[in-house]
């Protein structure tokens, strides 16, 4: 039996950034750094608003003189329009390819060594006529991939995966404490800080300005940080996102991604450091556990 399994989430969409100042482009919009992008390495990156708010997360890989981002399959062209107004006199070209192209996710046990990679985030290669590489985010998740639609899940299963089980890669993800764009990012709301962005490398501290980076390195360096979203435990009634989380008679956060008695929950440092133990915290009719990932910095 397979241990390694593959998705073609149907969430996902693919833009293409092309021509020849992409570099100088994208260095100016986004959050971390294009320069370090290459076909031996992917990136993890979003796009804020001017206040350093999130708008959207997303993938950058390479291949040839072409930059692929995998990015929300719904708010695909609301990211296209909103790279389109940055790019005046720039000589680039902003296409959806998501009718020829497909992202992939790859996970389970020896899923990085079967495919060749390096257990090193944004670690890519060459595959199947696109490109395979390492979670930039953390590499325990997986890989991910960007292939021709046609035939993509021909190569993966001669390549020893089987067709996965979508809540089998949620569960993995959300006991990993980590947010999937839009679900656990409030649109104009999210500061990256607040949601470990910068732990799961979005973030490049040492690039040239970009928009919103004024706010996001003020909060850093200024320690504002006061809450963070991180994986919790549910016993009870399984509430929905969005439901409120308590600590006693406090609201102190909200809960997000939700799967199979787990789920992500933005919660108050003040009020995680005062808890006395399990089930301190409540959503709805719900008793939550919070859990701060391995990888934090908190």
């Amino acid at each position: 039996m397979a241990e390694s399994f593959y998705l073609l989430p149907e969430t996902r969409g693919i833009l293409t950034v092309a021509g020849e100042d992409r570099v100088a482009y994208l260095q100016g919009l986004i959050s971390n750094d294009v320069a370090k992008l290459a076909p031996e390495r992917a990136l993890y990156a979003t796009f804020l608003t001017a206040q350093g708010r999130y708008l959207h997360d997303f993938f950058l890989s390479a291949q040839g003189e072409t930059f692929y981002i995998d990015c929300e399959l719904a708010r695909r062209e609301d990211l296209r329009k909103r790279l389109s107004l940055y790019r005046l006199r720039s000589k680039v070209t902003l296409a959806d390819a998501t009718a020829d192209w497909t992202v992939a996710l790859l996970f389970g046990e020896g899923a990085l060594a079967k495919l060749g990679l390096a257990p090193q985030e944004g670690a890519a290669k060459a595959f199947a006529g696109g490109v395979l590489f390492t979670d930039p985010r953390l590499a325990r998740l997986g890989a991910r991939a960007i292939l021709p639609r046609a035939g993509a899940a021909s190569a993966l299963e001669a390549a020893g995966f089987a067709k996965g089980d979508a809540a089998d890669y949620d569960r993995r993800r959300i006991a990993a404490g980590v947010p999937d764009g839009s679900r656990d990012l409030p649109v104009e709301k999210a500061i990256l800080l607040e949601n470990g962005l910068d732990e799961l490398h979005a973030i490049d501290w040492d690039k040239g300005c970009y928009l919103g980076q004024e706010l996001t390195a003020r909060t850093r360096y200024r320690g504002l940080v006061r809450k963070r979203l991180m994986p919790v435990a549910i016993e009870g009634p399984t509430p929905e996102s969005g439901t409120p989380v308590l600590f006693g008679d406090k609201e102190t956060g909200e809960l997000r991604s939700v799967q199979d008695g787990i789920g992500l929950a933005m919660i108050r440092l003040e009020h995680l450091e005062a808890a006395s133990g399990p089930g301190a915290f409540t959503a709805g009719a719900a008793k939550l556990t919070p859990r701060k990932p391995d990888w934090a910095k908190f």
